[in-house]
């Protein structure tokens, strides 16, 4: 910051104790700007985004190419203090509590702006930060004077789209598996199991119930085991990155040789766990379940069902005032402001064009520069 603007500040009032917003919620706050002397500001606004971005990069031999890809959702500003000379729409300047706009210049002090956003109805993506992508919903105040660089604050908000949103369909229908083994080498017989799950989605938080009934028709012992992991894919130019991790694993017990048993193993799917995402062009968080029979000094036969994680629901609680305008000494909206600012999307506000959600991202071999599926170690 400069000697003249010693700071420019965003805060936002939470909604619920996991301080999250979802379709529809309206995220208002204010901008807080401290002046230690006089100063004319050129233009001042905040700017409410959405945005995917992938990038990463493939070394061969001497050669590194780099792939990158973004998708953006949506994009609005509000001025508090505009350029005489914007070709921006008029509708987007905010006036103060008394009806009339800010002053272009400041005096020294503590000055807060009020701003209100709603977020899109339509289906938008989660908050998401993986390996070589993101997907990131963003305040940025951006404060510019003649002849001086632009004094610049952004921060990021947690956005959990809602869980019955556009749901995808089969979400409740049962799944059901089976598979049946020989055994070779070290060990004689045949293994088989017949696997059930009662629906294919599941909340944060819910438990996953599997049912297996698992025939030991071998010379060992055999131990059903549970893993359920994630697979981040990342899209661009044609190209496909993955990365995956186990999250949960679990054992059940021991079935002898020439034994048959029907098991039930209850899953608990954790609260923290990072909601599915197939809504996004270029990423794709997915997860499944991998049941698997472990077998002494033999191949682990398994069955691996595809399983949506959902956003839990969430409470909403009573907004609060940001904690940083407490600390200004000069009331909750300063000297001068409008506390219940226009909300983007009502009143004389007009929200932008429509988000049109982009279409799935392609299949795995709609382009022959993907990397094969056999790539990839075997067990996923």
């Amino acid at each position: 910051m400069s000697s003249t603007i010693k700071k420019v500040e965003i805060t936002y009032n939470s909604i619920n104790a996991s301080n999250t917003f979802t379709n529809g919620d309206i995220v208002s706050g204010q901008v807080s700007v401290e002046a230690a002397k006089d100063c004319q500001i050129s233009s001042f606004y905040i700017k409410f985004k959405g945005k995917a971005d992938v990038f990463w990069t493939e070394t061969y031999g001497q050669n590194t190419y780099s792939y990158h890809a973004k998708d953006k959702y949506f994009s609005v500003r509000q001025y508090f203090i505009r350029d005489p000379n914007s070709k921006d729409d008029q509708k987007s300047l905010i006036a103060h509590q008394s009806g009339e706009t800010y002053s272009n210049v400041v005096p020294p002090g503590i000055h807060v702006y009020p701003f209100s956003f709603q977020l899109p109805l339509q289906n938008i993506p989660s908050t998401f930060k993986g390996a070589d992508g993101k997907i990131v919903y963003l305040l940025e105040a951006v404060l510019s004077r003649s002849m001086k660089m632009d004094s610049k604050e952004s921060t990021m908000i947690n956005f959990v789209e809602k869980g019955d949103l556009n749901p995808v369909p089969g979400l409740m229908e049962p799944q059901h598996e089976t598979m049946d083994k020989k055994m070779k080498l070290f060990t004689s017989g045949t293994v088989a199991m017949d696997v059930n799950l009662e629906k294919s989605g599941f909340f944060q938080g819910e438990g996953l119930k599997v049912k297996a009934f698992i025939k030991n028709d071998s010379s060992r012992e055999i131990k059903p085991k549970y893993c359920i992991y994630r697979k981040h894919s990342f899209f661009a130019r044609g190209r496909r990155r993955v990365h995956t991790k186990d999250l949960i694993k679990e054992v059940g017990r021991p079935i002898p040789p020439k034994a048959s048993e029907n098991v039930t193993q209850v899953i608990a799917i954790p609260q923290d766990v990072e909601p599915s995402i197939l809504n996004c062009s270029i990423i794709k968080a997915e997860h499944r379940l991998r049941v698997y029979l472990d077998v002494k000094y033999a191949s682990d036969p398994e069955i691996k069902f595809d399983i949506i994680i959902l956003p839990a629901h969430q409470v909403p609680a009573v907004a609060t005032a940001p904690t940083a305008a407490s600390d200004f000494g000069i009331g909750p909206f300063g000297s001068y402001g409008n506390p219940n600012p226009p909300v983007w999307g009502f009143g004389p506000q007009q929200p932008p064009p429509a988000y049109q959600p982009a279409g799935p991202p392609p299949p795995y071999g709609a382009h022959g520069m993907y990397p094969p599926l056999n790539e990839f170690d075997h067990k996923y």
